[in-house]
C-alpha cells in the first residue's frame, strides 16, 4: 500500500493505513487528499457538454507544524497526491488548465489540524481553446479547416498509405465545437470504433479505421498567451 490509498478504494482505508497512524495528531495524509478533491470539483468548470477545465496549480496551506510533519515524508507525499488528483481528474472527465503541479506550505494563521487549499490556472495570462485533431502512425494532424478528406490520393488533406483505401474516402466535419464523420462513397467502407459507418458524429477518443488504418479522433486544450 502506498502512502495514500486511492479514492476509488475509499478514504477510510487510507485514514487506516499504516502511514496515516503515523499521525494520531494534527493533519491527515488523506485529508490533504480529500481538501485537493474538493477544490477540484468545486473549481470545474463547464466549457461544453465534453470539456470540464479544473485547476492545475495547487498551493495546500498548514500550521507550521503540520508541515514541519508532511515536508518531513520527501517527495512521496507529493507524488502520491499527484496521483490521485490525476485518477480523480481523470475519473471525473476534467482537463488540467496546465501542468499538475501542488505545493505545501507554512501558515502561522492555521490551528494545527487544519487544511486551506488554493488553486489557480497554470498561466494568468492563458486562454484556454480546443483543438480537433486525427492522429496516425504516430503522427498528429489537427483539424485547421471545416472539412478534412482522409484517403490514399495525394489531393486528399490526409493522405494515408493504404491499399485498402479510396483516393477520397472518408471526411470530417469539424465547427469549432462539434464533429461528424462521413464515408464518402468508399469501396471498402469505414469504421468507427470497430463498426461500419455511413455517417456518426464524434467524440474524443474515437478511432476511425479505414482499410488497415486506424485513425485516433481528439479534442485536446491548447493554451494561448492573452493579448491586452
Amino acid at each position: 500500500m502506498g502512502l495514500l490509498d486511492s479514492f476509488e478504494k475509499g478514504l477510510e482505508r487510507a485514514v487506516n493505513s499504516a502511514f496515516a497512524k503515523t499521525f494520531r495528531s494534527g493533519i491527515q495524509p488523506v485529508e490533504i487528499a480529500s481538501a485537493l478533491r474538493r477544490e477540484i470539483d468545486t473549481k470545474a468548470a463547464v466549457v461544453s457538454r465534453d470539456r470540464i477545465i479544473v485547476p492545475s496549480t495547487f498551493v495546500v496551506h498548514l500550521s507550521g507544524d503540520d508541515a514541519t510533519a508532511m515536508h518531513g515524508l520527501g517527495p512521496a507525499l507529493i507524488d502520491e497526491l499527484h496521483g490521485l488528483v490525476k485518477d480523480h481528474a481523470r475519473a471525473q472527465g476534467y482537463s488540467f488548465s496546465g501542468p499538475l503541479n501542488i505545493a505545501l506550505e507554512a501558515d502561522d494563521r492555521l490551528a494545527t489540524g487544519t487544511v486551506r487549499v488554493e488553486s489557480a490556472a497554470a498561466q494568468d495570462r492563458a486562454k484556454v481553446t480546443w483543438q480537433a485533431v486525427l492522429t496516425t502512425g504516430g503522427t498528429r494532424h489537427p483539424l485547421t479547416q471545416a472539412r478534412t478528406v482522409i484517403g490514399r490520393g495525394s489531393d486528399a488533406d490526409i493522405t494515408i498509405n493504404d491499399a485498402g483505401s479510396s483516393r477520397k474516402h472518408a471526411e470530417v466535419l469539424w465547427d469549432g465545437d462539434h464533429a461528424m464523420l462521413r464515408d464518402l462513397g468508399s469501396t471498402n467502407g469505414t469504421k468507427l470504433n470497430g463498426q461500419r459507418v455511413r455517417e456518426a458524429q464524434l467524440s474524443g477518443d474515437m478511432v476511425i479505421t479505414i482499410g488497415r488504418t486506424d485513425i485516433t479522433f481528439q479534442i485536446v486544450p491548447v493554451r494561448s498567451l492573452r493579448h491586452e
